[in-house]
């Protein structure tokens, strides 16, 4: 990879490699080493391996110590999303981790550096490069820099409740049926999709949620059906 390649990514990543070569193997596809065959250099699946681990650990640190009140299992749902492939993709692309990747040329014909899962895993490999390179606080330094986007919708998270099921039991109590949710649309990339859902109640539609997950956008048309029907 070229020197200038890899300034930029440091630049980007707000840290410098006192071992280049483990920014390269970050960024480094299997594709790549199995169709150029070169020996003595390794691809990013071990380091994805490791990088799964620091960067859980970083995000468990993170929210233990952001939201004292929250409980276990708030907790866990918050990293749950935070370290899914579709959050480490769109962190990927809006750093442009993309185009940096070492990729074969059939990856790279096939759109490679856009797909989800191989952004999503180089970003992995990279926590574990910074890891092994500079230690566990330089690592988590760098996955809150690149989150810095993400974390603050845990606040709306965890304030926002669980309004499908507050909704459902209404709806049992003062129905005696269920809501029904339906897919209005599905827009954008598979790292950034936006899904519009509306909820139906007795026929009638009493909401509409936006949100950049099937289950986020329900809970948003739950929310706007809790304030009608009790407003």
């Amino acid at each position: 990879m070229a020197s200038d390649g890899l300034e930029e990514i440091q630049r980007r990543i707000a840290y410098r490699f006192r071992q280049p070569r483990l920014l390269c193997d970050a960024l480094t596809h299997r594709s790549y080493l199995n169709e150029a065959r070169i020996s003595g250099e390794s691809d990013n699946e071990r380091l994805e391996f490791l990088g799964d681990a620091v960067l859980n650990l970083a995000v468990s640190e993170y929210l233990f110590h952001a939201f004292p009140e929250a409980a276990e299992g708030d907790l866990s749902k918050l990293r749950a999303q935070l370290v899914s492939e579709k959050t480490l993709a769109r962190v990927a692309t809006t750093m442009g981790l993309g185009e940096w990747l070492r990729l074969g040329r059939g990856e790279t014909k096939t759109e490679g550096r856009s797909k989800s899962s191989i952004v999503a895993d180089a970003l992995e490999a990279l926590f574990a490069g910074v890891y092994m390179d500079g230690g566990l606080d330089e690592a988590a330094t760098c996955v809150k820099t690149l989150f810095r986007d993400e974390l603050p919708s845990c606040d709306r998270l965890l304030a926002r409740g669980d309004f499908k099921t507050d909704l459902q039991e209404l709806c049992q109590r003062d129905f005696d049926l269920l809501p029904q949710y339906r897919m209005l649309q599905e827009t954008g990339p598979d790292h950034a999709k936006r899904f519009e859902v509306e909820i139906m109640i007795r026929g009638d539609r009493y909401g509409i949620g936006v949100g950049t997950s099937k289950k986020e956008a329900e809970q948003m048309a739950a929310k706007q059906a809790l304030e009608k029907l009790k407003g």
